[in-house]
């Protein structure tokens, strides 16, 4: 088995680490047999060994570190989000009209409660009128129903009682009289029927208008009373809800923001709920990133983070963990909360960093130690003292797995252990045998 043989065999099967170690180890030790065969079983080769040559070239200065076993490293994954604004509303009226006026623009800075657009209400103001009229003539009615009838009325009608009582007595004297003269017969029956008739009509009369009588002393019954105090309050009820309507005719701010959007002018015939202007509140900004969930179990609220916006830094709280896993990204949504002075933009891209620590065992290396083999393998080249001679040195190559990457720094494991002296700068210029001195060390 040869050096290639064996990165097929690792690609192929995809063995685990400690498999792939074991492999490591196993071509490295038939690769210096199949050497010894070579050489001491009187095989020759035709061209010269890369030993040989190197022994013939003049060492290289080599720049080299001594690498040290760790159990573990830290490393600081980057998720994405954006700031949200903490509320958006779309604004409209509740009721269609037309649009007289629009006070702000797209851009402008409004507090709580400022007018933003106005609808005609001529046809409100008039009905309104109508109605206030309306509920001071019920009001009037209530008023003489509570006070009763006048001192004027009530002698008016007991001098109406006495003057049929009177005209009663007088008809009743003529009754008498024609009574006799008919008993006599002096007179036709028509004659005292007649007298008779007359008499019962102001019988009659009397009753009425001592019933009239008896009402005004007595006073206006309650239902009376309840009846109009009914009619007054139901017109107070119509004022008010036309009130509330016109009100409703002038829009106002809900909350304090910025204006992000117009989408109608004056003399528009807007009909209910649709959107006038878009208002953003700027001043509580949040961001939300979605995290992977063991990070987001990590997470306290309440605890202070570092955002990136931009080219700049921010400090943010953690303001709440959503409970909900996004089913096409597989994480959970943090929401944190920018101090209120901060000035960022809804939508701007966010970054949150969070540094995690992994326990494993491996060598960090510069990159620049890496040297690339077949197949996407990785190796390096340690400095070992040349055999049988402890002053000079030459260049082994050791097969690597690379972890970790951490900028211009790689985690690594492979056919190499603490203390190896590696090869950080010039791997180019480099060949397995290859005499060198360590020219510096980091």
């Amino acid at each position: 088995m040869n050096q290639q043989s064996i990165s097929e065999v690792l690609q192929q099967e995809k063995p685990s680490p400690s498999h792939r170690w074991q492999l490591f180890l196993a071509g490295s030790i038939i690769l210096l047999a199949g050497v010894g065969i070579g050489k001491f079983g009187g095989i020759e080769s035709s061209n010269p060994p890369v030993q040989a040559q190197a022994q013939k070239a003049t060492p290289l200065p080599v720049k080299t570190t001594k690498i040290q076993l760790t159990n573990n490293y830290q490393t600081v994954q980057s998720y994405t989000g954006e700031v949200v604004a903490m509320r958006t509303s779309e604004i409209g009226f509740e009721r269609s009209g037309k649009l007289v006026e629009i006070l702000v623009d797209e851009g402008d800075r409004v507090s709580k409660g400022a007018v933003l657009a106005k609808l005609d209400t001529a046809n409100l103001q008039a009905q309104r009128q109508s109605l206030v009229a309306q509920k001071a003539q019920a009001e009037a009615r209530l008023v003489e129903l509570k006070n009763g009838a006048r001192r004027e009325q009530i002698a008016a009608a007991k001098a109406s009682v006495r003057d049929v009582e009177k005209q009663l007595k007088l008809e009743r004297l003529k009754s008498d009289r024609r009574k006799y003269l008919y008993e006599q017969g002096a007179i036709s029956k028509e004659q005292f029927d007649e007298v008779a008739f007359n008499s019962q009509a102001l019988s009659e009369r009397l009753n009425n208008a001592q019933s009239n009588l008896e009402e005004l002393l007595n006073g206006t019954r309650y239902e009376q009373k309840a009846g109009q105090q009914a009619a007054v309050d139901q017109l107070s009820a119509e004022i008010t809800n036309l009130d509330i309507t016109i009100a409703k005719s002038t829009l106002k701010a809900p909350f304090a923001g910025t204006i992000g959007l117009r989408s109608a002018d004056e003399g528009m015939v807007v009909d209910a709920g649709k959107s006038i202007v878009r208002l953003v509140e700027d001043s509580k900004p949040e961001v939300k990133i979605g995290v992977p969930i063991n990070v987001a179990s990590k997470l306290v609220p309440g605890t202070q983070q570092e955002l990136e916006i931009g080219e700049k830094t921010y400090s943010a709280r953690v303001k709440s963990i959503l409970p909900e896993v996004d089913a096409a990204t597989r994480t959970r949504t943090v929401v944190l909360q920018l101090a209120s002075n901060q000035a960022v933009s809804p939508k701007e891209i966010a970054r949150f960093k969070i540094s995690q620590t992994f326990t494993t065992e491996g060598y960090w290396l510069p990159i620049t130690a890496l040297v690339k083999g077949d197949r996407g393998l990785w190796s390096c080249y340690a400095v070992i003292e040349k055999e049988g001679d402890s002053k000079s040195y030459q260049i082994e190559r050791r097969l690597l797995e690379v972890l970790e990457t951490n900028g211009k720094r790689v985690l690594v494991r492979g056919t190499i252990q603490a203390g190896d002296t590696i090869v950080t700068e010039g791997t180019q210029r480099l060949v397995p045998g290859q005499l060198v001195i360590e020219g510096s060390r980091e």
